[in-house]
Formats: C-alpha cells, sequence, structure tokens
C-alpha cells in the first residue's frame, strides 16, 4: 500500500510539473549563447517563460546552457543553422516536444561583415551575410508563422539594427542592407498577415555594448577613441535593453508592434546628461 501511494505521489508530481511547464510562455530565440539574445533569455527565464535556446555549434550552446544551469527545467539549447528552412524547423520541433508549443519567437540571429569598403570583401563573406541576415529571417519568419497560425496564435519578433532606420556607417554597407531589408519585410509580411491571429514586429535594442559593436572600432584607428566616446554616451548594458525588450514583448498586443529601445528622446536626454556621466565600456 505504501509502495503505491509514493508511486502514485510521484506520478501526480510529474504531472505537476509538466502542467506548470506548459502554463508557461515558451520562448524561441535564434543566435541567443551570447550578447542581446543571451540577454533576452535569461530575462525571459527571471519572468518565468521557457526558453530554446539556439547556437551555431554544439560547443557554443552547451556552454550558453551551462550559465543557466538553475533554469534547467525551463531550458533547452540545441545547435542549428537558422540560415537554412531546416534549422529553422528543427527549432521549432524541438522547442514543441521540450514544450508543447512555441508562444513567441524571436529572429536576433545576425552577423556582421569585415568592416572594409565594400569592393574590398570577399563574395563569399558578402553571401554568408546575406544568407544569415535575410534568408535565416524570411525562414525564420515564415515556417512559425504557418505553425501559429495553426495552432490559433503567437508573436514574432525581427530583430533591427544599423542600417534600419537609414543610417549609413563607412565599411558596413552590407550588414546595414540586410538590415534594411528586413525591416521592410517585416512590416511588409506584418501588412499581408493583417486579419491573422499572429502579431509580426520589429524589436528596435539601439546602441548595445556587444561583441559586434565593439567589433566596429578599428584599434590604432584615426577615429577609435571618437567612437568610444560616442558609444560610451549612447550605447546601453545589455541587461537593461534586455529587461525592456521583454516587459514589452510580453505585455504587446498591437497587431504589428515595433518596439524600440532607444528613441530621439530618449538619444537627446543621452546628449544631455553626458556631461554629467562618466562611464567607459571599454576600461
Amino acid at each position: 500500500m505504501l509502495e503505491y501511494l509514493e508511486a502514485l505521489s510521484r506520478v501526480d508530481l510529474t504531472r505537476h510539473n509538466t502542467y506548470r511547464r506548459t502554463m508557461r510562455k515558451t520562448v524561441v530565440i535564434t543566435g541567443s549563447t551570447r550578447g542581446i539574445g543571451f540577454g533576452l533569455a535569461l530575462r525571459f527565464l527571471e519572468l518565468e517563460c521557457n526558453v530554446l535556446l539556439n547556437g551555431t555549434s554544439p560547443e557554443t550552446t552547451r556552454k550558453a546552457m551551462a550559465q543557466l544551469q538553475r533554469y534547467s527545467e525551463h531550458a533547452a539549447g540545441v545547435s542549428a543553422d537558422i540560415s537554412t528552412s531546416e534549422g529553422i524547423t528543427q527549432l521549432y520541433d524541438e522547442a514543441v516536444r521540450h514544450f508543447g508549443r512555441v508562444d513567441i519567437w524571436i529572429n536576433n540571429a545576425g552577423i556582421a561583415n569585415e568592416r572594409r569598403n565594400t569592393w574590398e570583401l570577399d563574395h563569399r563573406a558578402i553571401s554568408r551575410v546575406f544568407k544569415v541576415n535575410i534568408e535565416g529571417i524570411v525562414n525564420g519568419t515564415i515556417i512559425p508563422y504557418q505553425r501559429m497560425v495553426t495552432q490559433g496564435g503567437g508573436k514574432i519578433f525581427n530583430m533591427e539594427g544599423l542600417g534600419s532606420d537609414g543610417f549609413i556607417q563607412d565599411g558596413m554597407t552590407i550588414y546595414g542592407t540586410t538590415k534594411s531589408a528586413i525591416t521592410y519585410f517585416t512590416r511588409s509580411f506584418a501588412h499581408e498577415a493583417r486579419s491573422s491571429s499572429v502579431q509580426i514586429g520589429t524589436l528596435s535594442p539601439g546602441m548595445v555594448m556587444t561583441d559586434m559593436l565593439r567589433s566596429t572600432i578599428i584599434e590604432g584607428s584615426a577615429d577609435s577613441q571618437k567612437k568610444k566616446n560616442f558609444f560610451n554616451m549612447m550605447a546601453d548594458d545589455v541587461d537593461t535593453v534586455s529587461e525592456f525588450l521583454c516587459s514589452k514583448i510580453l505585455s504587446s498586443t498591437a497587431q504589428s508592434p515595433r518596439i524600440r529601445w532607444l528613441t530621439k528622446p530618449g538619444m537627446i536626454r543621452k546628449l544631455l546628461i553626458a556631461p554629467f556621466r562618466k562611464r567607459d565600456f571599454f576600461s
């Protein structure tokens, strides 16, 4: 009798844990083993969501998961090439296998070209940037959208970046072109899907102090210190931006939301307080 009651208790506990997992929102974030992607993953876990991380290799994925051990029940990591439809499908299927469904899909993965004039870049490097930043997000929108329509709803967000607002930076033409294209694609896709139950929006994190932002500085160049001063004035840390974006994503109800951290009023405020706030992201 005692063994029967203990077995019944274990079954009830398993059912309870399964119920808790399925009641949480499930978030898939591409390119989430570092930078803003990892920051979003951590914040969503803190907000009691299930999260599926994605890295380009098993090694980077394992390292990221090791930092999230205390959330192991609600986090899973999958290595997949998100520039292919097969990789996107794999991520979605794994999220469903682990957590039952996908509520929020964030296309965060992106790569930058080496900071050089466009005509100096290797054509294979250019093709790779376009494949990841455009084809990856196009597939990363279409495939989750089709699945979410079937399940009755969901949210898809695509990450904006340099070029989304038309800003030009020498040496970053290819990357900026992809981000400009994604902004148009997302808004146009959202317009086509306006009668559906799936939200299609963009995330604009502004300047976040990540390895990608640091890579735009060429040490020893004539403008390196000038750029560092500018980033110290205008950039923000990953935690601050992630907290804002996650909160807005979870609460958004608009059909085509554009969630922006660094707005024009925010930029003006940063410029006004810059003389009184000393910080150094490069020390």
